[in-house]
Order: structure tokens, then sequence, then C-alpha cells
């Protein structure tokens, strides 16, 4: 008996012993990965806002927002870095100004990077170079400011940028460059160096890189308002709506030239639109409508190709102009459709077969009912008063050729013969 319980009780040793080793295990796991996690994860980081094409409405909010939420934050960035690219700016002086002074009064540091390698920061968007608390530009960017367009070298020696070029060329030499530069009385931390014989000191990052874009539907409306988007929404838009006025109904096409147009009206009004252009693209469609059934280009498919092209060029103001990709896709594209697409599509669909006794002339039929010399055959599945010569008298279920039309009568003959 003493042998059978230390059976029985060997399983519940063994298992009590596994649970212990298992517990361990998880708790070593557990001190290992927080302590690497300690040793290899900083804790402070950067931030990284985007600011890419023209500044609209939905981009001057982001800035403001960015800097906002940066301020408000807990354990805030280490410094808030933009990193801009834009050709100018869409919105008033009073929003312009907004924008500015939220980067100028920012209570975190707040640094500019024209990158990359040929960015720009072309009109307005210049003042945000200006206000940052530091600035870099990457080779071959270019800076507005008071109407003079420099380079990294120009800005560099003017005092608008505080960083060269080698050291703003990529975003990863320009987050250590900013080590050890002074915002408000405090050195910023963002890299060690180690120095080397054979070359310059090698940079480790001591800070994380965190991203800030637009949000989804905010980055669609931010693209329905670039000059080329706009344009060519619009062409789409145009072109569609006459497919579908043509077609009889609505459906697909309509719908979606109908939302086309919507996506175009909204980017038009954000941008500096030129009522004449706009009427000349809308008159060149209109062109093209008038001919667009008879698939033969006439007098308005001239007037509709002029004044869409001219139309086209002449679409914006204040110095934004299309550029050759999107005005030949544009032009080229909406001439393909409407002078080959569209009436070969309504061809097709309006057109419908002339059937008259004429046509039947060459046609072979059978004949129901003898035909001597008058009597029914059967043609395109239709029962006709026939007639032959008294010659060659047909009768029924032989095959017969109409040769000719004599009022109510098809004139007919043996097929053999």
């Amino acid at each position: 008996m003493l042998r059978g319980g230390s059976q029985r009780a060997a399983p519940a040793s063994r298992l009590a012993g596994a649970v212990l080793a298992l517990f361990g295990l998880f708790l070593v796991a557990g001190v290992t990965s927080a302590a690497a996690q300690e040793r290899d994860e900083p804790t402070r980081f950067v931030e990284v806002a985007q600011v890419s094409g023209w500044i609209d409405p939905i981009l001057a909010d982001f800035v403001i927002d960015t800097v906002g939420d940066a301020e408000a934050a807990a354990d805030g960035p280490e410094v808030l870095v933009l990193q801009l690219d834009s050709p100018g700016t869409l919105v008033d002086d009073d929003t312009v100004d907004e924008v500015v002074a939220a980067v100028e009064g920012a209570e975190v540091p707040v640094a500019v990077w024209v990158g990359d390698t040929g960015a720009k920061a072309l009109g307005a968007a210049g003042r945000l170079v200006e206000a940052a608390d530091v600035a870099g530009m990457a080779p071959r960017a270019r800076i507005e400011v008071d109407g003079r367009r420099l380079g990294p070298d120009e800005a560099l020696e003017a005092g608008i940028v505080d960083l060269n070029e080698e050291e703003a060329a990529v975003l990863g030499t320009f987050l250590a460059a900013l080590d050890e530069e002074v915002v408000d009385g405090a050195a910023l931390d963002t890299a060690d160096f180690e120095e080397r014989e054979d070359g310059p000191p090698e940079a480790t990052l001591t800070v994380q890189t965190k991203l800030a874009k637009l949000d989804l539907w905010p980055r669609l409306m931010h693209s329905f308002a670039s000059p080329p988007v706009a344009y060519l929404l619009l062409a789409a838009g145009l072109v569609l709506l006459i497919f579908e006025l043509f077609t009889g109904g609505v459906g697909i096409a309509g719908g979606v030239g109908a939302l086309c147009l919507v996506l175009a009206s909204y980017g038009l009004a954000v941008l500096p639109t030129n009522p004449v252009g706009l009427a000349l693209i809308v008159l060149g469609v209109f062109g093209f409508a008038v001919d667009v059934q008879t698939g033969v280009p006439r007098f308005w498919t001239g007037v509709g190709v002029l004044a869409f092209a001219v139309g086209s060029v002449v679409l914006y103001t204040d110095g934004i102009r299309l550029g050759w990709i999107p005005l030949v896709a544009g032009v080229v594209g909406v001439l393909l459709l409407v002078l080959g697409g569209l009436p070969a599509t309504v061809r097709s669909r309006f057109s419908t077969p002339t059937i008259g006794r004429e046509s039947m002339v060459g046609e072979v039929g059978e004949v129901v009912t003898d035909v001597r010399p008058d009597g029914v055959i059967r043609v395109r599945d239709a029962l006709w008063p026939a007639h032959t010569s008294r010659a060659t008298p047909v009768s029924a279920g032989q095959r017969v050729r109409v040769v000719a039309i004599e009022g109510p009568r098809l004139q007919v003959e043996p097929a053999d013969d």
C-alpha cells in the first residue's frame, strides 16, 4: 500500500513542479523583456508632419492643429518637424498670418525641413521657414522670400536657414543635425555622436520618429483642390454627362459624371479659377455635343476644339498653370472620346436596321403554298404573297429567290435556277 500511495503522489508532485517552472519562465521572460525595452526603446520622440502641396484651408488647419496637439500633449515631442514642399498658398493673408503665428508662438520647438531633394517653399509658404526655430533645405531645394528665389547656400548666407544642405540632405541627417541646437535657452537632444579617425563623427539618433499626416477624407479633399486633379475631374464630368444625355437615360455614367463635377466644383472653389476659362471649357464641350451624333467633324467641332484648348490653358489665375502632362491628357483624352468613342457609342445605341420590302430583293425563302403563278412564300420568318411566271411554277416546300417587288407581291423564281 505504501508503494501504491507513492505512485499516486508522484504525478501530483511532477505537475506542481511543472507549474512552478512555467511560472518562473514567464517571470524571467517578463523581466528580460522589460529590461530590453527600457534599454533599446527611447521614450523621447520627434514628430514629423508632412506639409505637401498647395497650402489650402485643409492644410492650414492641419498645421495649426498639429502645433496645438504637440503643445497640449503631456509628454510632447522633443521637436516638431514640418516637412515642407509647397508651391504656394491658396488661402488669404489672414489665414497665412494665423499659421505663421502658430509656428512662431509654439511652446514646443518647431523645425522646418524643405526636403526631399528638389522640394520648394514658394510664395507665402516661405514664411513658414522664416517662422521656424530651426530650418534647413535639402540639395536643389528652393525657397521664395520677399520675391527672391534662393537655393540652400544662398538661404544659409542670408540667415534664413540654420543648417547647410549636407546636414539637411535627408530626414535622418536633419534630425541628427538638430542636436544641441538652442531653442528658448534649451539645447535639443536628438542624437549621440561617436568620433571616428577616418571621417566625420558617426551619429546615432536617440529619439523615435513619429509621422503625422492628414486623415483619409481631408487628404482626399486636399487632393481634389490641386489644379490638375480639379481640371481632369471637370473634363471627365462634362464628357460623361454628354454621354449620358445621348444614351436616353440615367445610368452609371451620369452618376459618375455628376460626382466628378461636384468634386471639381469644390476644387475650383478653393483654387483661383478664371471664369472665362471655365466658360470656354463648357462651350467647347457644348460644341462637341452638337456634332457628336453625326460622327463627322464639322463647324461646331472646330469651335469645341479651340474653346476647350484655350479654356484649359487659362483656367487658373494668380500664376497657377497646368503642367504639360495634365493639359495634354485632358485635351487629347476629351478629343478622342468625343470624336471617336461617343459617336460610335451613339450610333450603336440608336441606329436600328431599316427593314423594307426593297431590302428583300435577293433573299431566299420557302414556298408555303404552290406558286402557280400566285401563291404564298415565307421570307425572314414572315408570310408574303408571291408571283412567278407560268413557265416556272414552284411547288410547296421548294426554295425561291426574290427578284423584284410588284406592288404588294414579291416576284420570285426557283432558287436552284
